[in-house]
């Protein structure tokens, strides 16, 4: 396995939707591999759009214990929400490719995806809170949507500004 470099925004695979996988292979399960040890290094989900790759792939683990450490990874292959709650909630996200920067974001509560799973098969997963609200956030990354789109224009241009800020700062040390 082998840590990826995340992409940040601005960058414009970011805002491209991503090609559908048409086979699960063990250049997508190396992928797979390499996209889950680099999630670790601080994020609970990733998209292969964030380490440059234009492909519908996701990798997950909201249930990492407090410290650090493998929770349940979880990966998902051209995943696509297939059912959704009427209920939504409200939760502040963040993201590896907005470094040190959060928003709350309205999701819904309850999702149901189909997908495929490490080794190709067919799947589908209903999921509930935290990790509906991680799936969602990671399927928009592969329709070219970050959580920054899914807040008010204001709130984002005063976020953004802050992202440019610490940016400087941290160019200038």
């Amino acid at each position: 396995m082998a840590k990826l470099k995340v992409l940040e925004h601005p960058n414009p695979i970011l805002k491209k939707k991503a090609q559908r996988v048409e086979k699960v292979d063990d250049e997508v399960r190396k992928l797979l591999d390499d996209m889950l040890e680099t999630m670790y290094d601080g994020g609970v989900g990733l998209a292969a759009p964030q380490v440059g790759v234009s492909k519908r792939i996701i990798v997950v683990d909201a249930f990492q214990p407090e410290g650090g450490g493998q929770g349940e990874p979880m990966y998902f292959v051209n995943p696509e929400i297939i059912w959704n709650s009427e209920e939504k909630i409200l939760f502040c996200e963040g993201c590896l490719s907005i470094p040190g920067q959060s928003a709350e974001v309205e999701r819904f509560e309850k999702i149901k995806i189909r997908y495929q799973d490490y080794d190709g098969k067919e799947k589908e997963l209903l999921a509930e809170d935290f990790l509906a609200i991680v799936l969602q956030h990671e399927i928009d990354h592969l329709d070219g949507i970050l959580y920054i789109d899914r807040i008010s224009r204001l709130k984002r241009n005063m976020l953004l500004k802050k992202l440019e800020k610490a940016r400087k700062e941290e160019s200038a040390e």
